[in-house]
């Protein structure tokens, strides 16, 4: 029954991928990581970590958790839109036990409302569970990046009603980032991203190595 869905699903993909093969966002980046995870060989049943250039940029992901099965297919600039466009190349076909999925910080920046951007991610998350219900789905928090702080309200109620989905939703968990890279005062710290004060740093990515540990126990 999964391979017939997969199957389904993977036509439909693929019609969709058509359809937009000529004006789709990211289009050859995607097929570049497509391209590159063919080269290198995977295997299904791993872990993707997917979503915008956060995680795009996580060099060390794979190096952090050496035990574990990593894919990491994230590609800068997307929103949580662009991800559902491209689901299938970045993580369908590649059959994953598990997914966390880093989306909504460039939707919230470019004044996507909050509703449009669940939107997003639920058809995301039933998408995948309509072909494995089994697979284990986790939605990451956006970051307090210092360059985009006048937006904090905006990040705040977006993480809060992130949150809210995680706990309603089946097979899906939240994941906070946000209290982890502020102060004591509960401002960002800059020393824990790179000179644009938008991406982290390797301190940075040391912390959310910290708190993504307890998931790959």
């Amino acid at each position: 029954m999964k391979k017939q869905l997969l199957i389904l699903v993977s036509l439909v993909g693929l019609l969709h991928l058509s359809a937009f093969s000529q004006t789709a966002l990211f289009e050859q980046e995607v097929r570049q990581i497509s391209s590159d995870l063919d080269s290198l060989g995977w295997e299904s049943g791993s872990t993707i970590f997917t979503g915008s250039s956060t995680i795009r940029m996580w060099k060390t992901l794979q190096a952090s958790f050496p035990d574990q099965n990593i894919l990491n297919t994230g590609f800068g600039g997307s929103k949580a839109s662009d991800l559902e466009t491209h689901l299938f190349p970045l993580v369908i076909r590649l059959e994953p036990s598990r997914v966390f999925i880093y989306e909504g910080d460039n939707d919230i920046w470019s004044d996507v409302p909050v509703a449009e951007i669940l939107t997003s991610l639920d058809n995301i998350v039933n998408r995948l569970q309509l072909i494995d219900p089994k697979t284990e789905i986790f939605l990451i928090g956006a970051k307090p990046s210092p360059s985009r702080w006048e937006k904090k309200a905006n990040y705040a109620i977006f993480n809060q009603k992130l949150q809210e989905y995680g706990k309603a939703k089946e097979g899906v968990e939240f994941i906070d980032t946000w209290k982890a890279l502020t102060d004591a005062e509960g401002n960002p710290r800059p020393k824990l991203f790179l000179e644009d004060q938008l991406h982290l740093n390797e301190k940075g990515y040391v912390i959310w190595t910290e708190i993504f540990r307890p998931y790959f126990k």
